[in-house]
């Protein structure tokens, strides 16, 4: 993922490399140990910034190639760039980490958001009324049939067994405007205390929303997400949080909603616009429709949201896109086309993990 420092060309002196991995490495030197005895010939901070290395370099055989530098030239990058002087190998990494809170790397975030938004990076970011739009969505990062901690999900399969896995919502600031992202403090999926039912997305991005909501309060904030977002609790949420939303919304888990769709369009209430362009291979027309006020449950308590839709096709009237969302944002024919792009936009997020 390319830096934001570089492609936005803001000068950010208090974010260079430098002070990055300073403000890192002074957070990792402050990490919880929970080793006992003399087992500590490793440094904790140099296992942290020896697995921050890796990603920071984007290369998987990074810390081999330290080593064999140390070895054959007396010293390395990981010295030079990062301030480590141990080279721990992966396995020794993963058993001093894995007694680490997650929740002691989380003022890394913050304290990088706050650097970048005192520095006006964001500003060519918003949209949308200077909206900066979060997107959220969760992601499996480990899986077995065999291998379990008391952290994991668990899953019933047909052939009788259990499948156990770790997931985390990933929250990240995106935009229409760019082709990088930039992460925020993550939520993992896991058995809360006191719960008898098993952790999900939709409850983590809940505790993401009440647990950073707060640091946001100077920030005009637009949440994106899927479908599973769509949910009454949670549009709640975010409203309670001053935020602003635009969730996927498919027929299947939103039939009242799609039933009052059915009923504006024979009255001819749904208001419709296209536009056509050219890609530089084809001409595309880009359909739009849209109404605003329609509950999004059947129930008496239910909240009213503003529903749009985008289908895109070519000069043959072949389909390339479809999609439906739903928003408190006020929908009409002058940001019709501002509230679908940013609705997309949270697939700049998967298409950076599937070309890295």
């Amino acid at each position: 993922m390319a830096s934001p420092f570089e492609s936005n060309k803001i000068s950010a002196p208090s974010l260079s490399q430098e002070s990055l991995v300073k403000m890192i490495s002074d957070t990792f030197a402050n990490l919880t140990d929970k080793r006992k005895g003399k087992n500590t010939h490793y440094e904790l901070s140099d296992a942290a910034l020896s697995a921050f290395a890796v990603f920071f370099m984007q290369n998987p055989s990074f810390l081999a190639q330290q080593i064999s530098l140390q070895k054959t030239q007396g010293k390395n990058n990981l010295q030079s760039l990062f301030g480590a002087y141990s080279n721990p190998c992966d396995n020794q990494i993963r058993s001093l980490l894995d007694g680490v809170s997650s929740e002691e790397l989380y003022p890394i975030f913050n304290n990088i958001f706050q650097e970048l938004d005192a520095i006006g990076f964001f500003n060519s970011w918003k949209v949308l009324g200077n909206s900066l739009l979060i997107a959220m969505d969760g992601t499996e990062h480990f899986s077995s049939e065999k291998i379990h901690c008391e952290c994991c999900s668990t899953q019933k399969l047909v052939n009788g067994k259990t499948r156990y896995s770790h997931k985390v919502v990933t929250p990240v600031i995106v935009s229409p405007k760019q082709n990088q992202v930039i992460p925020l403090a993550p939520e993992f999926v896991t058995p809360q205390d006191g719960h008898t039912k098993q952790d999900c997305e939709l409850a983590a991005a809940t505790r993401w929303l009440l647990r950073e909501g707060q640091k946001f309060t100077t920030q005009n904030v637009t949440i994106l997400g899927d479908d599973l977002f769509s949910h009454q609790s949670f549009c709640r949420t975010v409203i309670k949080q001053g935020m602003h939303f635009i969730f996927v919304c498919k027929p299947d888990s939103h039939k009242l909603l799609y039933e009052w769709l059915g009923d504006f369009e024979r009255e001819n209430k749904v208001s419709s616009m296209t536009i056509s362009y050219w890609d530089g291979k084809q001409k595309v027309f880009d359909h739009y429709r849209w109404f605003n006020e329609v509950p999004l449950r059947n129930s008496d308590d239910a909240i009213f949201v503003n529903f749009c839709e985008i289908k895109s096709v070519n000069q043959d009237g072949k389909q390339l896109y479809f999609n439906t969302f739903v928003t408190d944002h006020l929908i009409s024919g002058s940001n019709v086309v501002e509230i679908t792009t940013a609705g997309r936009s949270r697939w700049i997020v998967k298409m950076k993990i599937t070309t890295h």
